[in-house]
């Protein structure tokens, strides 16, 4: 697309799935429906957001005519379609905000037309209750106001970290998919509990909110994980016990061979052609 650069205000959240909805609702509340719009291809669905958080539904070509911001909340497998119908309306100066898991900034550029600041994103999902971890990565032609702007986005649901986009792998492994190693944990120990004999409902009451107050803890005490598990640990005591029985069954180490997993996952999907 060629010709002069268009002034435009706004966000455009392309497409409504949980994860599109929890960056709408966060962008929402932060700044009202007016500045935010949505495209969603499901009428229904579409009427669900519209009722629900008062934005407005436009078409592709439209939002992009309205808005500067253009946020890009689809499945990867739906990415290529998608900057193809969207190359003929943005120009360089749009920002495409990219949520589209294991996809490049590199791969999104070559489909747009030269020039277009793309900022790729790795969130995670409790962003859709607020407490989400999303990591920014620039790329060829963003810089550091793009970033800004991708972080005051990705703040309404959560914390923001940048790193170079070669990282955006091992965030993956980490926080990306982090989550459902917590839960996996949380849903072993709730086993555990039911084991030795307390209520299911019970067990989780009490492994849940034992997990928000040690992750409230580890976040505002300033202190290392290690300090905070020595002050749990008596000398010859039940958790001593507890966490000797955690190395013996390699604990420690399941978990970096899981990340590992992860980060050599997210490698392979992202080196796959993206026709498969």
């Amino acid at each position: 697309m060629t010709g002069p650069v268009q002034r435009r205000t706004g966000v455009a959240v392309v497409g409504g799935g949980k994860m599109g909805e929890a960056l709408l609702a966060g962008l929402v509340a932060r700044s009202g429906p007016g500045e935010v719009v949505v495209c969603e291809r499901s009428e229904a669905r579409a009427a669900e957001l519209t009722a629900r958080h008062g934005v407005e539904v436009l078409g592709l070509t439209e939002a992009a005519a309205r808005c500067r911001v253009l946020l890009l909340a689809v499945k990867p497998q739906d990415v290529d379609s998608l900057l193809s119908a969207l190359a003929g309306s943005v120009d360089a100066g749009h920002l495409v905000v990219s949520v589209a898991a294991g996809v490049p900034t590199a791969r999104i550029e070559a489909a747009l037309p030269a020039g277009v600041p793309v900022v790729r994103v790795m969130p995670n999902t409790p962003a859709l209750v607020g407490e989400g971890m999303s990591v920014v990565s620039a790329g060829a032609h963003a810089g550091e106001q793009h970033l800004d702007e991708a972080e005051a986005l990705l703040a309404a649901v959560g914390a923001v970290r940048r790193v170079p986009e070669a990282q955006q792998d091992a965030v993956t492994a980490l926080s990306g998919s982090g989550p459902a190693y917590f839960f996996y944990v949380v849903e072993a120990l709730v086993d555990a509990g039911v084991l030795l004999g307390l209520p299911r409902t019970l067990a989780a009451d009490l492994v849940v909110q034992t997990a928000v107050g040690a992750a409230a803890m580890l976040r505002d005490s300033g202190e290392h994980p290690v300090q905070l598990r020595e002050a749990v640990t008596s000398p010859g005591g039940t958790t001593a016990a507890a966490l000797r029985a955690l190395e013996a069954h390699g604990v420690r180490a399941a978990l970096a061979a899981a990340a590992e997993a992860a980060h050599a996952r997210s490698l392979e999907l992202g080196a796959q052609n993206p026709s498969r």
